[in-house]
């Protein structure tokens, strides 16, 4: 036989429900996790998820820009662009290696290539995590 979920249909809070007023700015960890790779799970206090995640995107951009990778300033077609959008989801990595001249304008070397695709799918696994950290912090996913 079926049975129904329990709601709460008494109008009070849930002892482990947050309410409205408690929650704050939830998309602080988003942001800070677009900016920062890993800052929106330090801001939850998630030490050893941010750290894995800082170390991994840290360190493929970083092994992309060793390998001479393009970092995408403009969209000539929709590669451009799509590779545009993977660079910018690294956040202030992005740019910072931007103000300083890193990464190669176009590619010249076969590792160059490979060192594109590092810092593009460093950027996406960074915008994963920012919206993990959001979906953490308003309660979609457990803490």
């Amino acid at each position: 036989m079926a049975t129904t979920p329990n709601r709460n249909t008494a109008g009070t809070p849930q002892p482990g429900a947050r309410t409205s007023s408690q929650q704050g700015f939830v998309y602080l960890p988003l942001i800070a996790g677009w900016l920062v790779p890993g800052a929106g799970h330090f801001l939850l206090r998630k030490w050893y998820r941010g750290g894995l995640l800082m170390v991994s995107i840290v360190g493929m951009f970083a092994l992309g820009i060793a390998m001479q990778g393009k970092l995408y300033s403009s969209a000539k077609d929709i590669l451009d662009l799509l590779g545009l959008a993977g660079d910018l989801g690294n956040g202030l990595l992005y740019f910072v290696s931007r103000a300083l001249g890193l990464g190669a304008d176009s590619v010249q070397v076969t590792v160059a290539d490979w060192g594109s695709r590092f810092i593009v799918v460093a950027g996406m696994l960074n915008v994963i995590a920012a919206v993990d950290a959001h979906n953490l912090r308003t309660g979609r996913k457990a803490l």
